[in-house]
């Protein structure tokens, strides 16, 4: 929690101004039992009762005054804790943006989700209460302890006696407890994760009817879950009753020892309360102190977890060039590249391939072979572990990322779609975009004859992911957005795959007349997608097993031909 506390020096002021604050709130409330055995010692034994007004005036005004700093710190403790909560996460954010796709995949979604939300908030918790609580709760048993000795040296033996044993019945709970708050964290952590996937996955969910075993699943998960937290409550419940009998026990001892010095005349009846309400005080400050043991066990918890994401370096180091130096003919070079997931196997072994600016390259290969491996490293959202990537002339490596990426353009193999309208959705791919530019990317994309269709057009609405068009639509439109700035590179990562043949056919076409000059690459498993490409590149198991033209890999390539038959006729093959 200490690494975080960088994201408090904005905060100075109100750090100081805060506990100060509380600490002359807790003075005050030290004053208040004196008075208040001055108003019995003096005002009610003598009935003098303009004395009685004029003390409980006075304590009025210590809790009027008491307030007024509390709330002073109150708004302190707010003002830092949400502007640390709101710095912490904004930097986080960021961070997770320059993140790989590598780290973001070891790390999870939901691990991010959650530690970006609720542990932030466990931690935006524990600076509010490090301002409010924190000094002053030590500060009351320790003044409490003086002002008893203060009082009567005797009878604050009962206060060294009691306080100990409080203190260590609070260590022994909160000893037991404290490791399953770490438990809870990580449990909610895989709770989060299931509650994902059945809210992204609903629809796959219904139609293979599995609605009784995903709730049993998510009925498990959370059970443990509350069993661990049912565990936490059922110790942190011991708190109260222990520690409300050992302070009754005290009191009984102040009240039974002290009645005889009141008899002998040795301390007065006013003394006594005093003496029993700094033992409340005591009582009532060390339930917070064990209360804050919770909170700052969790918050560690929280920061140790929140830390995690901050000290994750990106393995993808932006490079520092807008421009290549060395210009040439190959647009894309694979040079001996090879690639795996973490330390696994090779997910792309020994790669190595030239294109021309302008050309049309088909990647095909079975599923798992390796073909979106491949494409996803042009862009530079992985690197590979060996050989390099030429992107005009020079590696990828060397480029800006801004600088690489607005040479591509990519439409994914997931095609997902953001809130707002059709036109904003199209806008990511170039914001200067004017209509005719959406109009012609939309036609390009065959998305034209379905918007024009909607009654308010570009401006129609897009529900979160999409979830307001067809799959085939979401595609075309996904490929509208790659090709709206005229990138030079095009990659279509399997974006065609809901389409019908027409549809893509029709694509196909289009891109060839219209994108003049543009490199583009075309993931797909449909022959038909592929077949009339300048070049053909076959991927079996990671590894390039055929490159060449689709009569050539008819002839030379096994798993190109074996492909082939397994879509098309002999007779259609040739």
């Amino acid at each position: 929690m200490f690494k975080l506390r960088r994201f408090l020096k904005s905060y100075k002021l109100p750090l100081i101004f805060g506990p100060l604050c509380k600490l002359i709130e807790a003075i005050f409330e030290l004053i208040v039992p004196l008075v208040m055995a001055d108003i019995i010692d003096t005002g009610i034994k003598n009935q003098d009762y303009v004395y009685v007004w004029q003390r409980g005036g006075l304590m009025i005004l210590l809790g009027a005054l008491g307030l007024c700093f509390a709330l002073v710190c109150q708004k302190s403790a707010s003002i830092v804790s949400q502007g640390f909560g709101t710095q912490v996460r904004n930097a986080m954010f960021k961070h997770i943006n320059k993140l790989s796709h590598q780290e973001l995949d070891k790390i999870g979604t939901p691990s991010l989700i959650t530690r970006m939300t609720n542990d932030i908030n466990q931690l935006q918790v524990a600076v509010a209460m490090l301002i409010r609580l924190v000094i002053r709760a030590p500060f009351l048993i320790i003044g409490a302890l003086i002002m008893a000795m203060t009082i009567d040296l005797r009878l604050s033996i009962i206060f060294l006696i009691a306080s100990p044993i409080l203190a260590l019945v609070l260590y022994i709970v909160m000893s037991r407890s404290v490791p399953f708050f770490k438990q809870i964290q990580s449990k909610l952590d895989k709770l989060s994760l299931i509650t994902r996937e059945n809210l992204s996955g609903n629809r796959v969910i219904r139609a293979f009817s599995k609605q009784e075993s995903e709730k049993k699943r998510f009925n498990e998960k959370s059970d443990d879950l509350a069993k661990t937290a049912i565990t936490v409550g059922r110790l942190s419940a011991l708190l109260n009753p222990l520690t409300t009998v050992l302070i009754n026990i005290a009191i009984v001892a102040i009240v039974w020892f002290g009645g005889g010095f009141v008899d002998k005349g040795e301390l007065s009846q006013g003394e006594i309360i005093a003496l029993v309400n700094y033992m409340t005080q005591i009582l009532l400050a060390m339930i917070v102190v064990a209360n804050l043991v919770v909170i700052f066990t969790k918050a560690f918890a929280s920061a140790h977890r929140v830390n995690e994401v901050f000290e994750t370096e990106p393995s993808v180091i932006e490079g520092t060039k807008t421009k290549s130096d060395n210009k040439s003919n190959n647009e894309i070079e694979f040079n001996d590249v090879s690639f795996a997931y973490g330390k696994g196997k090779y997910a792309l072994e020994n790669i190595s391939f030239k294109v021309e600016k302008g050309e049309t390259i088909g990647i095909i290969g079975g599923t798992g072979s390796g073909k979106s491996t491949l494409i996803n490293l042009i862009p530079r959202f992985y690197d590979p572990q060996k050989g390099d990537v030429i992107i005009d002339g020079m590696s990828a490596k060397e480029y800006t990322f801004s600088a690489l990426r607005a040479k591509i353009g990519v439409a994914p193999q997931q095609a997902i779609l953001f809130s707002g309208t059709i036109k904003s959705n199209l806008l990511w791919g170039n914001k200067a975009a004017t209509n005719e530019d959406i109009e012609w990317a939309l036609k390009v994309s065959q998305s034209y004859e379905f918007v024009s269709k909607l009654s308010d057009g570009i401006e129609h609405e897009v529900l979160a992911g999409g979830k307001n068009f067809s799959g085939g639509q979401k595609q075309r439109l996904t490929i509208a957005r790659a090709i709206i700035s005229r990138p030079e590179i095009l990659i279509l990562d399997d974006s065609a795959s809901a389409l019908d043949f027409a549809t893509d056919a029709a694509l196909r076409k289009a891109l060839a007349t219209e994108t003049n000059g543009m490199t583009t690459i075309i993931v797909s498993q449909r022959v038909g997608t592929v077949r009339y490409s300048d070049k053909i590149l076959v991927l079996d198991d990671g590894k390039l097993v055929g490159v060449g033209k689709h009569d050539e890999l008819i002839k030379n390539c096994e798993v190109y031909k074996e492909i082939c038959l397994s879509q098309l006729s002999a007779e259609e093959v040739k």
